[in-house]
C-alpha cells in the first residue's frame, strides 16, 4: 500500500519550546536569589516565581489568541483553543498563588498583619494601582469563561468581553519591571521581557489587524446568492477578487463577518463546502443559533468581511491512500470539500454521511455526482421510521470496511457523534493519529 507523507506537525517542538521559555524563567529566578533563611524569605520567594511564571504564561495566552497562521493552519484551531483555555486557567492560579505569597511573605518580614501589608503594597509600591485594575480584569475574563458561565452567555457578549484580556495585560505588565526583584538591577532580564512582550504584541496587531484589513481590502467580498440545502440549512455563495489566491484548502474554514442588521458584529467561523473558485466561495451552514439562522436572509451585495483561512483538517493531514469520512449535521461542510478534492484512486475514497432523515442530505445531489465522477463510495446512515438511530459501531465498520484499520479518518459532525465515531474507530483499530477531526463549537 502506497504511503502518503503527511506534513509534520509543529505541535510537539511548539511545546518543548514554550517548556524551554518557563525554564528560562526559573533559572532567571534562581540566579537573582540569594540563599533563602526562614520561612518569610521563602514565601516570599514563593511569590516572586510564581510572578515570573504568570508574566510568562500571560504572554503565551495573549500569543495564542493572535491567530498566527503556523499554529492555526497547521496545529488547528480547535488545539490552539483548548491550549489557550487550559493556559489560561494555569495563569490565573499563578496569579492568585503570587498574590498570597508575596503578600503573606511580606507581612511576615514587617511582622504586619495581611491586611495591613495589602494597603501598603497597593498605595507605596510602584504601578501597583494599574496592576490591581488589571488583575481584576485578567480574573473577571477568566470567571466568564467558566463553563457554567460561558454557557450562558451570548457569543458576542462574551467575545467583546474577552477582549478585555488586552487592558488587563497591558495594565498588569508595568508593575513587573518596576517592582520586580529581577528586572530592577537587571538590564538584560528587562531587555528580554520588553523583547517577549514587544514580539507578543506585534504578532497579535500583524495577525488580527493589519493581515484581516489587507486581506478584505484587496478581495472585496460580497454576497452572491443565498440557496436553500435542506431544513435549517443554506449556502451562503460570496464572491469577490482573485478569491483563489486566499491560499485556502478544501477543509478549512475562515471567520465570516456580515455586514447586515443584526450581523456585523458577530463573527463565526464557517467551513468552506466547496473548492474556492478564482472569482467565489461557498459557506453551507445550519441554522443552530441566533447568527447561523440569520444568515438565511441575508440579500445579495451585503458586504463581508472575513478572516483565515484557519483550520487543519486538509489532505496535509493525510498519511495512506484509504480514507474514509465520516459527517454528521452541518459538518458535512468541509468533508464535502475534501470529498471532490482528496487526490488517489476514488474506490479508497469512502463517505459516510449521518443525518436524522434523508431529507437532512445537504448537498446529496452534489455528493452524488462526485461519487459517480469519481468512482468513490458515498454511504448515508439515516434514522427509520420510527425514529431509530442507525449506531456507528466497531462491527458495523469492518462490515463496510473490513481493513479500516488501514485507512485515514476526518470526521466532522456534532460533539456527540464524533465522541462516539472516534471511539469505535479507535476499537475498530484505527490509531489515534490517524483520526482527523476538528471541532468549532462556540
Amino acid at each position: 500500500m502506497r504511503r502518503i507523507r503527511p506534513r509534520r506537525s509543529p505541535a510537539v517542538p511548539l511545546i518543548l519550546l514554550s517548556w524551554a521559555g518557563a525554564a528560562a524563567v526559573v533559572t532567571l529566578w534562581w540566579r537573582n536569589t540569594p540563599n533563602v533563611v526562614g520561612n518569610a524569605e521563602w514565601l516570599v520567594g514563593g511569590g516572586r516565581l510564581t510572578g515570573l511564571l504568570s508574566g510568562y504564561s500571560i504572554a503565551l495566552v495573549v500569543l495564542l489568541m493572535a491567530r498566527v497562521p503556523a499554529l492555526e493552519r497547521r496545529v488547528g484551531s480547535d488545539r490552539v483553543a483548548r491550549w489557550h483555555a487550559m493556559s489560561g486557567r494555569y495563569t490565573l492560579c499563578l496569579i492568585l498563588a503570587h498574590i498570597a505569597l508575596i503578600i503573606w511573605g511580606y507581612s511576615a518580614q514587617a511582622q504586619t498583619s495581611v491586611v495591613d501589608q495589602t494597603v501598603t503594597v497597593v498605595t507605596e509600591y510602584p504601578d501597583m494601582i494599574k496592576a490591581v485594575v488589571g488583575t481584576g480584569l485578567l480574573l473577571l475574563i477568566g470567571l466568564i469563561s467558566a463553563g457554567v458561565v460561558r454557557r450562558r452567555m451570548p457569543y458576542e457578549a462574551w467575545y467583546y468581553l474577552h477582549l478585555l484580556t488586552y487592558a488587563g495585560v497591558f495594565l498588569a505588565f508595568w508593575h513587573q519591571l518596576t517592582a520586580g526583584a529581577e528586572f530592577v538591577a537587571d538590564e538584560m532580564a528587562r531587555i528580554g521581557w520588553y523583547a517577549l512582550y514587544g514580539s507578543v504584541t506585534a504578532a497579535m496587531v500583524w495577525y488580527r489587524v493589519l493581515v484581516p484589513v489587507g486581506l478584505n481590502l484587496r478581495h472585496r467580498m460580497r454576497v452572491l446568492a443565498v440557496v436553500p440545502e435542506a431544513p435549517g440549512m443554506v449556502s451562503v455563495v460570496i464572491g469577490g477578487r482573485n478569491l483563489d489566491r486566499l491560499g485556502a484548502e478544501p477543509g478549512q474554514f475562515f471567520r465570516w463577518r456580515f455586514l447586515a442588521p443584526g450581523l456585523r458584529w458577530g463573527s463565526h467561523p464557517y467551513s468552506l463546502s466547496a473548492p474556492p473558485q478564482e472569482e467565489r466561495m461557498r459557506i453551507t451552514v445550519k441554522a443552530v443559533g441566533g447568527h447561523s439562522t440569520a444568515l438565511a436572509t441575508l440579500e445579495p451585495g451585503t458586504r463581508v468581511w472575513a478572516e483565515g483561512p484557519y483550520g487543519a483538517m486538509t489532505t496535509g493531514r493525510r498519511s495512506r491512500s484509504k480514507v474514509l469520512m465520516i459527517a454528521g449535521g452541518a459538518g458535512i461542510t468541509p468533508l464535502r470539500a475534501l470529498f471532490e478534492t482528496l487526490p488517489g484512486r476514488g474506490s479508497d475514497i469512502t463517505l459516510l454521511y449521518r443525518a436524522r432523515s434523508m431529507e437532512d442530505l445537504a448537498l446529496w445531489d452534489e455528493l452524488q455526482r462526485i461519487a459517480e465522477e469519481r468512482g468513490a463510495r458515498l454511504l448515508y446512515a439515516v434514522n427509520g421510521p420510527d425514529g431509530a438511530r442507525p449506531e456507528i459501531t466497531p462491527e458495523r465498520l469492518r462490515s463496510v470496511l473490513p481493513d479500516i484499520d488501514r485507512h485515514d479518518v476526518f470526521l466532522c459532525g456534532p460533539p456527540g457523534l464524533t465522541e462516539h465515531a472516534y471511539a469505535a474507530l479507535r476499537e475498530a483499530g484505527v490509531p489515534d493519529r490517524r483520526i482527523h477531526h476538528e471541532s468549532f463549537e462556540m
